[in-house]
């Protein structure tokens, strides 16, 4: 099943429970825009690389649209396709006043000398500059982006607009970025696990934890849940799974991953398995933070924990989540628990906007404010309509785009 074609069916069951005839879903779920280029970028060997690079703007009916751009061998049309919708659906169900969008460049980014992901970058704003800007899309970090390339696509969409620097985020303090914004999606997964542990009556310290991924989702939320006294057993990343029974140090991994170009290879505090073997591990809580489609009909069988928080986007397949839900199994989906990154960015935005600088403290409290408003509507949504947690966030999402929709007229 494709990314887009999973998206649409979790839309079209939650559509089921609000009514929404046929003319409606078309049009909710039809981009506005799809966008294709050819980013031809002159290697540092002085041969010539032609890489695609996308763009879609899935909708703007309650707000300037709003999503990361990936760089990562893998992107296709289909894939940011989906991540755009899952983006209108993730902004809408936190309330956030955006609409969706998702970009990126078919590239492995650590082929690529530091010079030649500056040129690629520059160049794919050559590309797009014109559709994009602080009120129609603003890009983000994503997958293989960080807050260096959110600066150059600043500095050089500023040489066609003029300053402002709201025209992206995820940027660097110095260039305007918000405080917070770099650990906002792990720690916005660490607030919600704390959020839903309490309404399962269930206490941290009892709660054994696995996070597969160690970038930078699953090193912040692997270091919040160590501070408010969960047990974090399995950590990994693409060398593999590192697992201790009596909780692994988190503040010494992370140190270690730092100083080891962020990378766990040779982690001698736990004990080394697979990324297959965590998947299945005795666990009250599971965390996928890494890549989408992890979970699936091959390996739904072998896991045991009765909680997951989607920290990737789209880590169960549709047909892992059926069963998953079947067996009783307790599932934060992808538009809430992992909302924490775009909350954050909307927050730079805002400062930018206003010229107004906010300091940690505030952006913390802001967060924590938001996502426990945004869980606490999708719990009783799911209580009131007795439905799965996903559902009830994307009947949420859907009744606010379609009151937004029609509101503004069609």
């Amino acid at each position: 099943m494709k990314a887009s074609e999973a998206t649409q069916l979790y839309f079209e069951n939650a559509a089921d429970k609000v009514d929404l005839d046929d003319r409606m879903r078309k049009l909710l779920l039809a981009a506005k825009r799809e966008v294709q280029v050819q980013v031809a970028v002159e290697l540092d060997n002085g041969e010539i690389e032609t890489l695609v690079g996308y763009r879609v703007q899935h909708d703007n009916s309650r707000g300037p649209m709003k999503g990361g751009l990936r760089f990562h061998p893998d992107v296709d049309l289909d894939e940011v396709r989906s991540l755009a919708a899952l983006m209108t659906w993730k902004c809408a169900v936190v309330n956030l006043p955006y609409g969706g969008a998702k970009g990126g460049i078919c590239v492995d980014p650590k082929k690529l000398s530091h010079k030649e992901l500056e040129r690629v970058t520059r160049k794919f704003v050559d590309q797009i500059h014109d559709i994009f800007g602080p009120h129609t899309d603003i890009p983000a970090p994503d997958m293989g982006t960080n807050h260096e390339i959110m600066s150059w696509i600043r500095n050089q969409w500023e040489k066609y607009h003029g300053f402002n620097p709201a025209c992206v985020t995820g940027k660097p303090a110095e260039h305007y970025g918000a405080e917070g914004r770099e650990e906002a999606t792990g720690r916005g997964v660490g607030i919600l696990a704390f959020k839903l542990l309490g309404r399962l009556g269930r206490k941290p310290k009892d709660t054994r934890v696995a996070i597969q991924g160690f970038g930078n989702v699953g090193m912040h939320a692997a270091k919040f849940l160590h501070e408010a006294d969960f047990k974090v057993v399995a950590i990994s990343d693409v060398s593999g799974a590192y697992y201790r029974p009596e909780g692994i140090d988190v503040a010494k991994a992370l140190h270690y991953s730092l100083n080891h170009g962020r990378s766990l290879t040779g982690f001698e505090e736990a004990e080394r398995i697979s990324n297959t073997e965590l998947i299945g591990l005795n666990v009250e809580m599971l965390i996928p933070a890494a890549l989408g489609g992890v979970i699936t009909m091959d390996n739904v069988n072998q896991i045991r924990a009765n909680i997951i928080l989607e920290g990737a986007n789209g880590p169960i397949h549709p047909d892992a989540d059926r069963i998953l839900n079947e067996r009783g199994v307790t599932i934060l989906p992808d538009i809430v628990a992992n909302a924490g990154g775009v909350t954050v960015s909307y927050f730079e935005w805002v400062q930018n906007l206003q010229h107004y600088k906010w300091g940690l403290n505030r952006v913390r409290q802001e967060l924590d404010h938001v996502l426990t408003q945004a869980f606490d509507q999708v719990w009783q949504e799911a209580n009131d309509r007795q439905v799965s947690l996903r559902t009830a966030a994307y009947v949420i999402a859907i009744r606010r785009v379609h009151r937004a929709t029609v509101l503004a007229g069609i």
